[in-house]
Parts: C-alpha cells; structure tokens; sequence
C-alpha cells in the first residue's frame, strides 16, 4: 500500500484519470460547481451518518479573539454569487469524474435526487443574524439546517464554502470597525468637526496585496461598512453587485512614486507643480506621494516654500503623503514640518489644525496599533487628529486569517429516525474548542439559548435562505446603520 493508501489501485486511478480528461476546462480561475466547492473528504462523510439521519443542524461563531465582538458581514454576497443558481447535469458529472478520480467516494444518488426534485437548489435553511450587527464573541451567528430530510449530509458538505463565505469578511469588517472607533475617540477629543471627517480617516489600499480579485471586492466592501475612503474598486463593484450600493466609496486623484520620479530628481519641483496645476480647484483634493528622495526637503522647502502660494492659490487640498521610514517617527516631524511651513490654528478644543490647504496622508507600515499610536503621539503634541488620514493595506485585506477569531462551523443538533439528538465535541485537550449542543437561537440579550427555550422572546438567527430563494435582501445602508 502506497502512502496514504490513495493510490492503492493504480488501475484504477489511471481510468479515472482518462475519465477526468473528457470534462470541462475553465477559462480563468471561476470555479462555479457548488458540488467542488468543499473539502475533499467531504465527499466521504455521507457514508458515515448513523442510520435513519434526516436533519443535521451547524452552527458558524467565532470562539475568540483580541476583541470581544464580531461585526457580521458578507454572508448576502455569497448566496448572491453561489446560491441562487441551480447547478446541473454537467455539474454532477464533473463532480463525479473528479472526485472519483480523486480517491474519494461520490454521492452519485444524493446529488442526482437534489438535481431532480429541487431543479438543482440546494434544499437547505439557513439563518443569521443581521448583517452589520455587532454580535459578541462565542454568538451563532450563523445556523444551517437541510430541509428534505433525504439529504442529511447536504449541512455538513457546505461547511468549507459557508464559513469561508463569513469568516474573512466579517474579520475585515471587525479590524476596520475596531480602527473606526480609534480615530472616532481622538477625533472627539481633539476635533470640532468629528462626524463629517470620520469616513474618510480609514482608506483601503489593500487591492494588490490580496490573493485574488475575489478577496479584494470582499474585503474591500467589508472595510467600506465603517469608511467610505478605498482604492479598491473591487470593494465598491462588491456592494453594487450584491447589496444594491449606488456608490459605496470615494477616493481623490493621487501620484505614484513612478509618476513623481519620472521627472528625475532634478525635476522634482515641476513634478509637483504639475500635480498642482492638474487637479487645482475649489474644494479638490489630491495626494502627493513625497518621499521619492527627501521626505523632509520635499515638506519644509519644495512644499513649504517653492510651491508654497501655489498651493494656497489652488484652492484645492494638497495631501502630503510619506512612505518609508517608521511612521511613528515621520508623521510627527512632518507635522511640525507642514505646520511650520503652512501654519494653522487652534480649534475650539484648543488642538492644531494645519491650513486647510494642506494635510497628510500616512499609508506605509500602518496597522492598528500603529494608528493608535501615532494619533496618541500627535495628541500629546497638540495636534488634532483632524490633520491626518491613513491608508491600510495587507495589514486590513490580507493579514486576518480564519484563526484571528477561530472562525468554526460544527454541527450541533441531528435528527435520526424523527428523533432531535444533540451534537458536540468537549476535547480534554482544549476546552476553547468545546461546541454547543442543539438547534439553537440567539436572543436579543445575545443569550444563546435552545430553540425550545426562547419562550416567545425574539431570535436574532432569522431565516435568510431556504430552498433556493433569498428571503431578506440586506441594502447596503441598512447594513451601515444596523
């Protein structure tokens, strides 16, 4: 027996690989087939069900993590995307050659009796709380139950593509949330204008360091629940497609170190002055990425006296934007800087305000224990926050990972012979890992409770889902304002 026992037949496996080369190929990377849309091993797990199984029912939460809520999101885009079409004949057959080939075994019948009495919609119920609710940790915040009792291995089977479709958007829309009230606590202590400046102090510049386009629009639209600031159109298409968005982000015209640079060092100043020229006007904004050579010469003499009226005169907002060096660091001196070379004024709650032709814009190095602390040590310096804005990369779409609030789906309730038994897992080993036990419901307490014992008090898990048809079609405003 060969390692892992997976080739043991190697008979067999070469049919199956000559079966495999008769199905379909893909054009790009859009894997559509619900049925591959799993874990391998997934496809062995309907064999293993004790006998007369009608009903399974999981439940996804997020057990831990450095906060002590979620912020629900995401869920909507993927049935959207993956639910509301049936699959097909074509679909079964791949899904056979494939996993046949594979070495694992195929529900033939289960999928083939789904096609035929549904027209290929997934026979399942699934419910949720609302989508943009902070909900505390250890919460279901998602439940999935199989409605025909002919499929109970149907719940199980769409754990991978389920908890994918919550864990990272909700990850991306909590980290960006938790920012949110950051800068929403220094702006109220040293701003007079906190409201209107509080969606643009957050700007998503995470598009080139996700893995794929996918993850970009997911990512992007979970960051723009809480900001309205991105470069990830990605993010913006996102929330028109799936949540009816008219235009959920904004950005301004902004220069890459290719465009100054261009001009050679030498022609620095006129870079910049042509930034100037081009995007002058009442009430504009543009960024001006300044760091090419000299940050500091760039700030105190090109900027602060070269191009100085210029900039006054344009009637737009220069953004000055640094991006090397430690951000901690830089950003205060050059605040000190801009201030010096510009001035500004004390506002009402006796902070420094740069002129209003100028501000900055800080997007290398920038997590959230960054932001935190360059705004405290612009604070102790007398600066408001109103003066800068931040742009997140990798540290918002790419560094959350499943494990950032152990993001799991386990089955808490099966139904065998009409029968409701519970369902968990306790490990010795782990208590962290220990499940619920069930069919469950979530009160507007955020008590978790037994379906049985609600006892006429509201269940946050509304059904959202049920045999192909979306029941509650979230705006994306509704899902700002939950």
């Amino acid at each position: 027996m060969q390692i892992g026992g997976a080739l043991e037949n190697s008979t067999l496996h070469v049919q199956n690989r000559k079966t495999v080369k008769n199905i379909k190929t893909y054009e790009g990377f859009s894997m559509k087939n619900i049925i591959l849309n799993t874990d391998s091993y997934k496809s062995s797990h309907y064999l293993q069900y004790p006998p007369k199984s009608e009903y399974v029912s999981s439940y996804i939460e997020a057990r831990g993590g450095e906060y002590d809520k979620t912020l629900f999101f995401g869920l909507q885009a993927f049935i959207k995307a993956y639910l509301l079409t049936p699959f097909t004949q074509e679909d079964v057959d791949e899904a056979e050659a494939i996993m046949t080939a594979h070495g694992v075994p195929f529900n033939k019948e289960g999928w083939q009796y789904i096609l035929d009495t549904y027209n290929g919609y997934l026979p399942l119920e699934i419910s949720a709380v609302k989508e943009g609710m902070l909900t505390p940790l250890k919460s279901p915040l998602v439940q999935v139950v199989n409605t025909d009792a002919n499929v109970p291995w149907l719940t199980s089977y769409m754990e991978t593509a389920l908890l994918r479709a919550v864990w990272f958007t909700t990850t991306v829309a909590t980290v960006s949330y938790e920012i949110k009230e950051i800068i929403k606590s220094y702006l109220e202590a040293t701003s007079d204008n906190v409201e209107a400046q509080l969606p643009f102090k957050l700007h998503d510049f995470g598009a080139r360091g996700t893995s794929s386009e996918e993850s970009a629009m997911l990512g992007g639209m979970a960051h723009l629940v809480n900001f309205q600031g991105t470069d990830t159109l990605s993010g913006i298409m996102g929330a028109r497609r799936y949540y009816g968005a008219d235009m959920a982000g904004f950005s301004i015209p902004a220069s890459e170190h290719s465009t100054m640079t261009s001009w050679l060092k030498e022609g620095e100043k006129d870079a910049y002055a042509n930034m100037v020229e081009q995007f002058a006007g009442e009430g504009k904004l543009f960024a001006v990425v300044s760091d090419s050579y000299d940050i500091y010469n760039a700030v105190s003499n090109i900027w602060g006296k070269e191009l100085k009226e210029k900039v006054k005169e344009s009637g737009a907002t220069l953004v000055i934007r640094p991006d090397s060096g430690e951000p901690r660091e830089i950003v205060l001196e050059v605040m000190k800087r801009v201030y010096e070379a510009f001035g500004g004024y004390k506002n009402a709650k006796g902070y420094i305000v740069l002129d209003d032709c100028v501000r900055i814009i800080q997007g290398d190095g920038v997590d959230t224990e960054a932001i935190h602390d360059i705004l405290e040590i612009l604070k102790n310096e007398g600066f408001s926050a109103d003066n800068i804005a931040f742009g997140m990369g990798g540290g918002l779409l790419q560094a959350p990972n499943r494990d950032t609030f152990r993001f799991a789906m386990k089955a808490s309730a099966i139904c065998v012979d009409g029968e409701w038994r519970d369902v968990y897992k306790d490990p010795i080993t782990d208590a962290g890992k220990r499940s619920k036990k069930g069919r469950l419901a979530l009160t507007e307490e955020f008590e978790t409770v037994r379906v049985e014992e609600l006892e006429g008090r509201e269940d946050l898990l509304k059904p959202v889902f049920r045999d192909g048809k979306l029941l509650k079609d979230y705006t994306f405003d509704e899902v700002r304002n939950t």
